[in-house]
């Protein structure tokens, strides 16, 4: 049916708009899958680091799942950093099931939800034994799409609206009309 493919930074809303939209959709009756960047790493690709070989792997991985699930008639939303355009592209290419959605929020404003503590850690000195070294939009890149799909800014509305605006966009994609329902 369709992939979305979300891609921000840690702590820009990805999961949470992914969750309340999938709630959405699921209570109008269709089948979706949401295959969350963090979850997935540690059940299937626990075995990748984060450097950008091993990033690209992991989208690969979690594109292919979701492409089968896509294929097979369920909405499957793909919630993970994805930082490379490379490996977005890639996935467009591969199936025109493909849409990107950019949840875009600046890096203060991350930096200042911080749910999981890992900016703090990430801004710590390198020789800091809890420093994260490699992180995205802090000491590893991340690159915003060239043109998504749909970009939502979560810096400026609530969640819930941003996930109107994704189940919005999902159903008019799929070719359905919407009314608010979340």
């Amino acid at each position: 049916m369709l992939l979305i493919q979300m891609t921000g930074l840690s702590g820009s809303g990805k999961s949470s708009i992914a969750n309340i939209s999938r709630e959405a959709l699921t209570r109008l009756g269709y089948k979706v899958e949401l295959l969350d960047g963090d979850d997935c790493r540690r059940q299937f690709c626990h075995d990748l680091s984060f450097s950008k070989a091993d990033r690209l792997e992991n989208i690969q991985r979690l594109g292919f799942v979701g492409l089968i699930l896509a294929k097979n008639g369920v909405i499957t939303i793909l919630a993970a950093i994805n930082p490379y355009e490379e490996a977005r592209a890639a996935l467009e290419n591969k199936s025109p099931l493909t849409k990107t959605v950019f949840i875009n929020c600046p890096l203060a404003v991350t930096v200042q939800r911080d749910p999981k503590g890992l900016y703090r850690k990430a801004l710590l000195p390198p020789d800091h034994p809890d420093h994260i070294a490699h992180f995205t939009g802090i000491s590893d890149p991340y690159e915003p799409p060239d043109q998504p799909d749909l970009a939502i800014e979560t810096h400026a509305e609530t969640k819930e609206q941003s996930a109107q605006r994704l189940t919005d966009f999902i159903l008019l994609t799929i070719g359905q009309q919407s009314e608010t329902i979340i």
